[in-house]
């Protein structure tokens, strides 16, 4: 019986060597073959896309629409059947109209490398975003397919040198960013009158598309020193409105724009007497003359009634008059036509288009005659003053406080360089 269980401890030690070498070695195996598969994987290249196309797999040839070119005319060239593409017009038609194709475009033709694959695809950009893919294989159908849109928060601000714009320009942020900050403090600003040391910050939201800017989206917030005092637009939504409104809950929006047309200059002011350029003789010139390229917009400068549309022989040529209020008169002359529509007692709104700039009536040169009458007696248009309309509601107070103190401290912590745009994190 003892050599039994000699012998069966001995079995028992050798299964244990055994088991031991066995563990206690697998993880240098392990990892030697681990990295010896690792070292044997071919690196990953990452497919490429383009308008949902494997770069790869496809050929794509862009170019743009020319003048009188039609969709016919690109598809022919490439090889694509008339009849097929009569048969695709007409079956889509109610889907997408081929005559609404626009010159400059940027469209693309889309081809497999594949020989025997005989499938084919137009692609016609309508905007950054949207485009049109046209299939021509066994079956013909048009699709409507958008590119991702990236909206980033950013930031910019400048010293005012020569003008806003061109303070944009300078500083390489977008100029329309120009366009959006006269239009939020069109009531607050004259910016006809921006003087150099006028300084601006803003954050704004702008949307990219493969990474090119197609646009702002939006100002969120902006913080204007003009002649030395602070002017603050904090975007705050009341009553289902996205509006500006001071640190005060203010309303930005007066009862009137600070003038009728964007990006001009003043060529001539308000006077008692003045030497008539035409008749050279001295008379009043009870209203403010803005020198700008025919053809320029013209808005009215608040709500109102059109109480006059016509042609004025004394002198004003094409001209509108537009009643506000009780109290305040609009008049707006030598214009070169009319917004279409427009007729006498019509209704119009702040900032609605009037007509353009011309050169009609006793004139030398394209200018708007723009005057304002208060109690019908001229009064100076720029020394006008009128009230905030649609304060913060007492509901909306806290709410609107918080936004307000959210901006401000983002304002006090970011200092970017004024050289370059900054995006926020």
């Amino acid at each position: 019986m003892r050599k039994d269980f000699l012998a069966l401890s001995a079995i028992s030690l050798l299964v244990v060597g055994v088991f031991w070498y066995l563990f206690s070695n697998e993880p240098v195996e392990s990892e030697e073959i681990l990295t010896n598969v690792h070292e044997s994987m071919p690196a990953i290249t990452p497919i490429i896309k383009e308008y949902d196309f494997n770069i790869d797999s496809f050929d794509i040839e862009k170019a743009s629409i020319r003048r009188n070119e039609f969709l016919a005319d690109i598809l022919t060239r490439k090889g694509i059947p008339y009849q097929q593409i009569d048969r695709m017009v007409r079956q889509e038609k109610e889907r997408f109209d081929v005559r609404k194709i626009k010159t400059g475009q940027t469209y693309a033709f889309v081809q497999p490398k594949d020989t025997l694959n005989r499938d084919r695809f137009f692609i016609y950009e309508e905007n950054a975003s949207v485009y049109w893919v046209f299939h021509f294989g066994d079956s013909l159908f048009v699709e409507r397919k958008e590119k991702p849109v990236v909206t980033r928060l950013q930031y910019a601000e400048g010293m005012i040198d020569q003008s806003l714009w061109m303070s944009m320009v300078d500083n390489a942020y977008p100029p329309l960013l120009a366009i959006e900050l006269s239009e939020i403090y069109a009531w607050s600003i004259d910016f006809f009158g921006i003087q150099r040391g006028d300084s601006f910050r803003v954050f704004y939201q702008e949307d990219f598309v493969d990474s090119v800017s197609i646009g702002i989206r939006s100002v969120e917030a902006a913080f204007f020193q003009h002649k030395g005092y602070d002017y603050w637009a904090i975007g705050f939504v009341q009553d289902s409105v996205y509006a500006f409104f001071d640190e005060h809950g203010q309303s930005l929006r007066k009862a009137f724009l600070k003038a009728p047309l964007r990006y001009s200059r003043i060529s001539s002011g308000f006077s008692h007497s003045r030497r008539h350029p035409v008749l050279k003789i001295y008379r009043p010139h009870h209203g403010i003359d803005y020198a700008a390229p025919k053809g320029t917009p013209v808005y009215s400068i608040g709500d109102g009634l059109v109480v006059e549309r016509g042609y004025q022989k004394s002198g004003g040529g094409n001209y509108v008059k537009i009643k506000h209020n009780s109290v305040y008169t609009s008049v707006y002359m030598h214009l070169q036509g009319f917004a279409k529509g427009l007729s006498k007692g019509d209704r119009v709104q702040q900032g609605q288009l009037i007509g353009y700039v011309g050169s009609t009536g006793l004139s030398t040169g394209p200018h708007l005659d723009f005057r304002i009458y208060q109690n019908g007696s001229p009064v100076n248009p720029l020394h006008v003053k009128s009230p905030p309309v649609d304060p913060i509601k007492p509901e909306n107070a806290v709410p609107f406080e918080g936004t307000w103190k959210h901006w401000k401290a983002r304002f006090e912590v970011y200092e970017p360089k004024v050289t370059s745009v900054g995006q926020v994190t």
